[in-house]
């Protein structure tokens, strides 16, 4: 079982970048697949990005390409989400999910970290 904590949202200005790590509990971290979501108000959970358990394999919605990363450190337990050139539309809260497969089908999530981008 993992514990998943995400931190570092916060208030930024539209076209600011945030960093959003994810620390884990496990000391398997890496036997995880993990995940980026994130949940408008009024909305559905949307995928945003994911990452195999050795960062040789990622896939992201196509909104965020060329301007969200996602990675993890191993040796850290800490998942991350480097976010660029933020959106209004993109405020939500942000959370990170762990799975035990190679893709998809999540077992663990995060308490989630607010996002608010300001015009």
């Amino acid at each position: 079982q993992v514990q998943l904590v995400e931190s570092g949202g916060g208030l930024v200005q539209c076209g600011g970048s945030l960093r959003l790590p994810c620390a884990a509990s496990a000391r398997t971290f890496s036997s995880y697949s993990m995940g980026w979501f994130r949940q408008a108000l009024g909305k559905e959970r949307e995928f945003v990005e994911r990452i195999s358990r050795c960062s040789d394999s990622t896939d992201y919605l196509a909104s965020v390409k060329g301007r969200f990363t996602i990675s993890r450190d191993n040796t850290k337990n800490t998942l991350y989400l480097q976010m660029n050139s933020l959106k209004p539309e993109e405020a939500a809260v942000y959370y990170c999910a762990a799975s035990t497969f190679y893709y998809g089908n999540y077992n663990y999530w995060g308490q989630g970290t607010q996002v608010t981008v300001s015009t």
